[in-house]
């Protein structure tokens, strides 16, 4: 598709997002809940929402504050789930690298998953050119705009909502549907199911160190596979 403007590169953008949407609201909705769970605010809730913009690591966070973990264990387990988007920014910096700070600093700090995935393959087509930056914005405001709005109705409806809804299934199911698409190559296949394995085996360690135990090991795999693929590689083009 070629784009005539930045506003129709823009509406491309959230007409792509805003299916993606329905699997963040409801995991916003028991973020929210869960923070007023913990014995947050409101204000604090949104305030740690706003200052997060991570989903799943605002909602780990959450989580081990409830079972009483180290505040140095949540730093870290944040921490290491957040290193994905030094990659996405890497994969993403090609195409936005010659825009202005006043332009790139609002990129990282929108960038989510859902974004990166529906710009990496724009990008990669080549469709959109100088228009890179407003279709961007496109995926982008919806969801942080969905999101801090699911958060903010969870934080007042609070244990109102109905257990028989199951939004806690939600989360696992907004993950995978993030996951399954994303494993293109043995280095994140590895890195997923090492992962995995990890967080079943380490369930029971001590101040929920297993999901940090199961982030690094996770990620270390990959590289790990990652590196062996290019040494091999290189291995076969040596004469």
């Amino acid at each position: 598709m070629h784009y005539k403007s930045g506003m129709h590169a823009f509406n491309d953008g959230v007409r792509a997002v805003l299916p993606l949407t329905t699997g963040m609201l409801p995991f916003g909705l028991i973020t929210g809940v869960t923070a007023i769970g913990v014995g947050m605010s409101p204000f604090e809730a949104m305030g740690m929402t706003l200052l997060f913009y991570s989903g799943s690591a605002q909602m780990v966070v959450l989580q081990l504050m409830q079972s009483g973990a180290l505040p140095l264990t949540m730093v870290a387990t944040a921490l290491v789930i957040n290193l994905r988007f030094l990659m996405y920014s890497a994969a993403l910096a090609p195409h936005l690298s010659s825009l202005p700070r006043r332009k790139t600093w609002p990129l990282s700090y929108l960038l989510s998953d859902q974004s990166f995935a529906l710009c990496s393959l724009k990008f990669g087509a080549g469709d959109l050119g100088r228009f890179a930056f407003p279709y961007y914005l496109g995926t982008a405001l919806p969801m942080w705009l969905g999101w801090n709005l699911a958060v903010l109705a969870g934080v007042y409806l609070g244990t109102g909502i109905p257990e028989s809804w199951s939004l806690g299934f939600a989360i696992p199911l907004s993950f995978l549907a993030l996951l399954v698409p994303g494993i293109r190559n043995p280095a994140m296949l590895g890195a997923a199911v090492v992962g995995g394995a990890l967080a079943v085996l380490a369930h029971d360690l001590p101040y929920n160190l297993g999901l940090l135990v199961a982030s690094l090991g996770g990620v270390l795999s990959g590289l790990c596979i990652e590196q062996l693929r290019k040494d091999a590689a290189v291995a076969t083009e040596a004469p």
